[in-house]
């Protein structure tokens, strides 16, 4: 195991970092951002401090340098007679620089946001995967559900 790295949550000072992943993330798959470099980080950012109760930023770092993020969305859910206090999660924007993949980092950053999940007291944990990943979330516990069902609502561009 490499000693270098942690996975910790994001610091406030290092949104603008996590933001530059997602806007490398948005390149690597050759869409085309909507918006200029300098105004996405800030909106990112703004975004990032105004969610920070239900969105927790968990980041991958190789000594000082932030290689990976993942994000964890909670949402409260209804009571029930068996547990008052309910809570579900969505790992969202699973994400590992090119030049560190395909060595057990990635899998390492899901398995750390599972663990604050479960620290958190989540019931469960869903992801969007694209095809590609699957495997890499069937590794670390994700299956598929026939009772966990989606439906589209808005027409919104591609997006990872």
């Amino acid at each position: 195991m490499d000693n270098n790295i942690t996975i910790r949550l994001a610091a406030p000072d290092e949104l603008d970092v996590v933001a530059e992943l997602r806007w490398q993330w948005i390149l690597e798959n050759q869409d085309v951002p909507a918006t200029g470099r300098e105004e996405f980080v800030q909106h990112f950012v703004t975004w990032a401090r105004e969610n920070k109760s239900s969105y927790r930023c968990l980041v991958l770092a190789r000594e000082e340098a932030i290689i990976g993020m993942a994000w964890l969305a909670t949402l409260p859910r209804v009571p029930s007679p068996r547990a008052l206090q309910r809570a579900s999660g969505d790992l969202q924007c699973v994400y590992v620089v090119p030049g560190e993949r395909d060595s057990g980092l990635g899998g390492r950053l899901i398995d750390a946001v599972l663990d604050h999940a479960r620290q958190l007291g989540l019931e469960r944990v869903t992801v969007h995967s694209s095809p590609r990943a699957i495997p890499a979330y069937a590794r670390h516990g994700f299956e598929s559900s026939p009772r966990l069902l989606h439906a589209h609502v808005a027409r919104t561009s591609s997006y990872p």
